[in-house]
């Protein structure tokens, strides 16, 4: 029988031979992830279900970065709960302050998760790592404690939708784009518990950083998971950084997929969703007369070195426009140092922004950017709904970092010219 390359992975890591759309397997898992929100709920799970240790000290991550530092008494319980947690059963990769990073540009930075793994995490934006050539996924806190203590996991095999990727993007449009542009083409719920595979020859065109982004995002369509083949792009990101052997997996030539969506990279432009889903995309070019109070630059989408390099050919020389407040968050600590090495960091200040270190904080709400009631902000980040960030009566715009520093720079809404 032919297979998607979802199914290719997942029928490897749970010993058939093939596996069909629908079908409940149980699955060895590679990597189980959770952070500081996440963890503390799957760790009480695990003691009461009466665990003594994990599956594998290894391939479990544990990562401090959605209220770290932390911002009061209950995230500082939190976070310890995770390090006593960590220390009790050697977690090899436990990240707090100092070495952490948000949580998904973490991971692959490091070496931490590669391609053909199967990984499971308590947060729903684990689907990034598909970009990679994995089969990734977000989970219940149950689930989390279930992997952590015997890494395996259930799963129903999902039917896939194929996007038939061609061209290049134009220039100051990026993946981000894309995927606005897909979440506004299928809706929310356009994938709804199905794989969303990229292929065709438009990916030679996209970096990792545009892959990870993508596939990020693939939850806000409802899609149990977004994945790219394995290519030179691919080998080369993997190449001195993975700590195991990668797998690659590739569909079958005449795989069966519920649909087949053909994309032209070059008919892409600055998009834009406005409040309150991912869906309601606009082109950045028809949403000039909004005014916005803030910005933030990072997040799990879009907070790596291509994005802050974006950040900083577009600020470098101008001053962010008066009654705006712009925040950068480079997503790693390697980002942040790298960020301050090239000279971007004092970029950034000079034109009137601020670095934060790496957090979610604004993107969910916690803290570093909540927004008032009435305010505006347009945001790197990947959701939108009411009370995101921050007041129910804000309102949050998604869009790529070239659009998002082009708006710093003049208070409205505006796409950067090519």
């Amino acid at each position: 029988m032919s297979q998607t390359l979802t199914q290719k992975i997942l029928a490897a890591h749970a010993g058939e031979n093939e596996v069909v759309p629908g079908q409940l397997i149980e699955a060895n898992l590679d990597m189980v992830l959770g952070n500081d929100i996440t963890t503390p709920v799957a760790v009480n799970e695990f003691n009461k279900a009466g665990f003594e240790d994990v599956f594998d000290k290894d391939h479990i991550s544990i990562v401090l970065d959605h209220f770290v530092p932390n911002k009061d008494i209950k995230a500082a319980e939190q976070s310890k709960t995770c390090r006593d947690f960590s220390c009790s059963h050697c977690i090899s990769h436990f990240y707090d302050v100092g070495k952490m990073g948000i949580e998904h540009a973490l991971l692959p930075e490091q070496g931490v998760v590669t391609a053909g793994d199967v990984i499971i995490g308590a947060d729903s934006h684990t689907c990034t790592y598909g970009a990679l050539g994995a089969f990734s996924t977000g989970v219940g806190s149950t689930d989390m404690a279930a992997g952590m203590a015997t890494g395996k996991a259930w799963f129903k095999v999902p039917s896939a939708i194929k996007f038939e990727l061609t061209g290049k993007f134009a220039p100051n449009v990026s993946g981000k784009d894309l995927i606005l542009s897909i979440i506004g083409k299928i809706g929310v719920d356009g994938a709804l518990y199905k794989s969303m595979e990229f292929t065709g020859e438009g990916c030679k065109n996209l970096s990792m950083d545009d892959r990870l982004c993508i596939c990020n995002m693939a939850i806000e369509a409802g899609g149990k998971n977004g994945i790219f083949a394995a290519d030179e792009i691919t080998e080369e990101y993997l190449k001195g950084r993975a700590e195991r052997e990668p797998r690659f997996f590739y569909a079958d030539n005449d795989a069966e997929y519920e649909r087949v969506i053909e994309i032209d990279l070059s008919q892409i432009k600055p998009t834009v969703s406005c409040p309150h889903l991912p869906s309601n995309t606009k082109d950045a070019a028809d949403l000039h007369d909004i005014k916005v109070d803030q910005v933030v630059i990072g997040s799990c989408t879009n907070g790596r070195l291509e994005d802050m390099e974006a950040t900083y050919e577009v600020l470098r020389g101008k001053h962010i426009a008066d009654g705006v407040r712009c925040i950068i968050i480079p997503a790693t600590m390697d980002i942040y140092k790298e960020c301050i090495e090239k000279g971007w960091a004092t970029e950034f200040i000079n034109a009137g922004a601020i670095i934060s270190t790496p957090t979610c904080g604004p993107c969910l709400g916690g803290y570093m950017g909540i927004l008032a009631a009435g305010e505006k902000c347009i945001a790197t980040t990947n959701r939108n709904f009411v009370g995101r960030m921050g007041h129910v009566d804000s309102e949050v715009y998604l869009a790529s970092p070239y659009t998002a520093a082009a708006t710093a720079l003049t208070g409205y809404i505006t796409e950067l010219e090519a």
